[in-house]
């Protein structure tokens, strides 16, 4: 599934966004991707600004044994796109670290792609919270999620701590 996200658009991000990190030898597109986990699982994330993340995910190859999206799968999701969301608000000198997930499934799919929509709840000076709505192909709504992330400063390179 990794060859499959890397052959697709790479994320749209607003001109304020692609100006505030202009310089600073960041690659946007690594910083606000899905991670290695995110890649395996096949997530894109297409669109990424602090007021809205947008990415895919397909259902085969993240189901459980009876062959629906796994719920684990959906809340990878939701935390991808929410902490995305997190770390473009809280800017480059900060890091954004998620500190509460949940989710509730509304419908079970086996087939095809599902989209999340990460929007800001609250987006203060120490804590974002975004509320991530899944849908599948239909623009059924598939899960409600929501996440908090802690935003901390970021640490001298060579000093990250967890």
């Amino acid at each position: 599934m990794g060859e499959q996200a890397a052959t697709q658009a790479p994320t749209k991000f607003p001109p304020e966004v692609l100006e505030q990190y202009a310089g600073l030898g960041i690659d946007l597109p690594s910083l606000f991707s899905a991670g290695t986990l995110g890649t395996r699982m096949g997530i894109q994330v297409t669109e990424a600004s602090a007021e809205r993340v947008v990415g895919t995910m397909p259902v085969e190859g993240n189901t459980q044994p009876y062959g629906l999206l796994h719920g684990g799968a959906s809340a990878v999701l939701a935390e991808t796109l929410g902490s995305v969301g997190a770390m473009m608000h809280a800017g480059p000198h900060k890091l954004a670290v998620g500190v509460d997930l949940n989710a509730t499934h509304h419908r079970g799919i086996r087939a095809g792609t599902v989209t999340g929509v990460a929007t800001p709840v609250h987006r203060g000076r120490s804590t974002a919270t975004y509320e991530i709505v899944i849908t599948d192909e239909q623009e059924r709504r598939i899960c409600s999620a929501r996440l908090t992330c802690v935003l901390r400063p970021s640490a001298p390179s060579g000093n990250q701590t967890t």
